[in-house]
């Protein structure tokens, strides 16, 4: 699905994405849109199939509506390319990473193990899977703002009004860093305020203080950005992305 995600986007944004990354293949000419489109469209339909025969609603809900959010995200028809709007930007990566995911991968599993265990029920999310939705929900907006900031030229130029585009590489990232350190702050909080007096008092500082280090790695790579090169800009990107997805590592330890 996130094959399909990423080659619909680089299909309609081959001419942007001359500009800003054309080391990208169809930016480069090294493979035609055709041939992106054929890829795309059949990895679509292989991950619809893999979450059909996984055997749970759930799941093929969340495979297809990932499918749907990012296709309105980057599709050029009336009423999509959803890109177009930081707003509808945002709500789309959340929408999947915060919401789709956390949600729709929890009643996956619990369905399936309810299933093999002979269970008569499914129990509701548990307050760990709501602190998943909260911090991811938060982090994915400032995901949101920062892919944007390398491609303020290419946005410019094809009239894609992103949040950078209007109000600057440099209030954005600002922003963007700032509300990274805050998510991560309040959840060590959170954390270790709800390991006091319980059994998981120890997992749960350890897990707190792991939220404190990786915020503390955002802080310093982010003291060395210039906001202004793009080189270390995307390389602040890409270390966004790697401490987005430690935060899965840490989820099974977080004990609410």
């Amino acid at each position: 699905a996130n094959v399909a995600i990423v080659g619909i986007n680089q299909v309609y944004d081959v001419e942007i994405d001359r500009i800003n990354k054309p080391e990208l293949p169809l930016a480069a000419g090294e493979m035609s849109v055709a041939t992106g489109k054929a890829v795309s469209i059949a990895c679509a339909i292989v991950a619809l199939a893999c979450a059909a025969v996984a055997g749970t609603p759930s799941l093929l809900a969340t495979v297809g509506a990932s499918l749907a959010l990012g296709f309105a995200y980057s599709v050029d028809l009336p009423f999509l390319r959803w890109k177009r709007n930081p707003t509808l930007a945002a709500a789309c990566i959340f929408g999947v990473r915060a919401i789709a995911v956390q949600l729709g991968f929890y009643d996956h599993a619990s369905v399936s193990l309810a299933r093999a265990s002979g269970w008569p029920m499914v129990p509701p999310p548990p307050a760990a899977v709501w602190f998943g939705v909260c911090f991811m929900t938060a982090f994915s907006v400032a995901i949101a703002l920062c892919k944007d900031l390398p491609d303020t030229a290419g946005d410019a130029k094809h009239g894609v009004r992103t949040m950078s585009v209007r109000a600057g590489r440099k209030g954005v990232f600002r922003f963007a860093v700032a509300m990274l350190l805050c998510t991560y702050a309040l959840a060590a909080s959170v954390i270790f305020i709800a390991g006091l007096g319980g059994a998981f008092l120890p997992v749960n500082v350890v897990t707190a203080l792991a939220h404190v280090a990786l915020g503390a790695v955002l802080f310093l790579n982010a003291r060395r950005v210039d906001a202004d090169d793009d080189g270390a800009i995307k390389r602040f990107y890409m270390m966004v992305w790697k401490l987005f997805y430690a935060e899965y590592f840490l989820l099974p330890f977080v004990y609410l």
